[in-house]
């Protein structure tokens, strides 16, 4: 750790600079605002350990400088006069600590360690944020296809708004990622983010999850319990399965909607709360409006802003992305080399209508990479039902002999691949003389 000792007297700073190299910290020296400064913009200065009353620039102006530049680094004053009064302007102008001369060396070394803890966490908590920015950037949700574009546009203008956001769209269509983008965008992004799988939990524990529940509210209710909603206080709660909600706590959640208030299971005391609900379901709720099991007053406060995630089989043309996305994930978290995948595996997959959309996909790229022991995905590292679907797909309106052909050509080309093109070997290998294994190539227009 690096620390800057500013003062305009040697020797405080011979002193000082003795005592901190004992402890193992890197220091460096300025007699003056002006070096001071230069030092900060060159090296990487965590603490800074300063005079208030110098010539030229005081310790206040530099304090001021380094909170206009943003800087990482806490400062510590050192001053021989003190007041109250000095000590608030410290305080106010950000300075981390103050300390009186002469001073105590192991309480400045105690200031000292607790600046860089300090300093050490800032910087833990600023990487934490960025990664979670990184991670949720609605450009990370894979696909370009004209369908996605939309649904990054919607997200961008909606991401920094309060409202209801319902994402609706089959199983396994990543509606909890755009959930998770829609929060991480938003000014909420520091405050927590809470799913609810409406689906997993009866009606009564559901009811005391969501709103919490008093001390005897039950049988079983030995303690007060808050509610996920109040958990969720300043951020979001992303409700998934909203359409599994029993029509008593559909009341209870318009509620909250209407007042932004709960009340928690067996209490009677109103509790105001700040919470932005992000709603997902695969079911038709008009339907279910219809049919009496989903309330229509509802409904229309969730679908505030709607948002449709189409199947993977309309947006065929990301699976190549979403494939590669997959096997780099999964190449290093069983750490093997994927290379990538060959024509004839992305054939198969981009054939498949994909019933488990993109999280089917996902486990067959991790079976995949689990499977191979070689550095590009084949036809033989996928299920062997996804094969068949294309057997039956490809060949469904074809006359028999042109089926034969085809399976021929591709049983031809996957052994030339296999013998990388070694014709000697892949005639042998396929009970051809070389002769034969010519004419088929040039029959199936076959080249390397």
């Amino acid at each position: 750790m690096n620390i800057l000792i500013v003062d305009d007297e040697d020797s405080v700073l011979d002193f000082l600079e003795e005592v901190l190299e004992e402890e193992g910290y890197k220091v460096f020296k300025a007699v003056n605002g002006q070096l001071a400064l230069e030092l900060i913009n060159k090296h990487q200065i965590s603490v800074v350990l300063m005079d208030i009353k110098m010539p030229g620039l005081s310790g206040f102006d530099i304090l001021k400088k380094i909170q206009n530049e943003n800087k990482n680094i806490n400062v510590i004053l050192m001053t021989a006069y003190s007041t109250t009064e000095l000590a608030i302007q410290a305080m106010k102008l950000g300075a981390f600590d103050y300390i009186v001369k002469p001073f105590n060396i192991e309480e400045l070394l105690l200031i000292i360690k607790k600046a860089l803890e300090m300093q050490q966490l800032a910087s833990e908590i600023k990487e934490l944020r960025l990664q979670l920015e990184q991670v949720y950037q609605p450009e990370t949700i894979i696909g370009n296809s004209s369908s996605m574009q939309e649904v990054y546009k919607i997200i961008g203008k909606v991401a920094n708004t309060n409202a209801t956001v319902l994402i609706t769209g089959e199983s396994g269509t990543g509606k909890e990622l755009v959930a998770k983008a829609i929060h991480f965008n938003s000014n909420r992004h520091n405050g927590p983010f809470i799913k609810v799988n409406c689906a997993a939990l009866p009606e009564n524990l559901l009811e005391s999850e969501l709103f919490g529940h008093e001390r005897g509210a039950f049988t079983g209710a030995v303690s007060k319990k808050y509610g996920l909603f109040e958990l969720a206080n300043n951020g979001s709660i992303f409700l998934d399965e909203i359409g599994e909600i029993s029509l008593p706590i559909q009341a209870k959640l318009l509620r909250v909607l209407q007042e932004k208030e709960i009340q928690r299971v067996g209490g009677t005391e109103s509790i105001k709360i700040d919470v932005r609900i992000i709603a997902a379901t695969n079911k038709n709720l008009e339907r279910m409006i219809k049919e009496g099991s989903f309330r229509e007053d509802l409904y229309f406060r969730l679908n505030v802003i709607p948002i449709f995630l189409p199947p993977l089989r309309e947006r065929k043309e990301d699976i190549p992305q979403l494939v590669q996305y997959f096997l780099n994930k999964y190449s290093i978290e069983f750490n093997k080399k994927i290379k990538g995948i060959s024509n004839d595996a992305l054939r198969i997959l981009q054939n498949y209508d994909w019933p488990g959309n993109i999280r089917e996909l996902e486990n067959i790229c991790e079976r995949a990479v689990i499977m191979t022991q070689s550095n590009i995905i084949l036809p033989e590292h996928l299920p062997i039902n996804l094969t068949d679907f294309e057997i039956e797909n490809d060949f469904k309106h074809l006359p028999l002999k042109e089926i034969i052909a085809d399976i021929e050509k591709k049983i031809i080309l996957k052994v030339l691949e296999e013998t990388n093109w070694n014709r000697t070997l892949a005639a042998k290998k396929l009970g051809l003389n070389r002769r034969s294994l010519y004419a088929k190539m040039k029959e199936h227009k076959l080249q390397d």
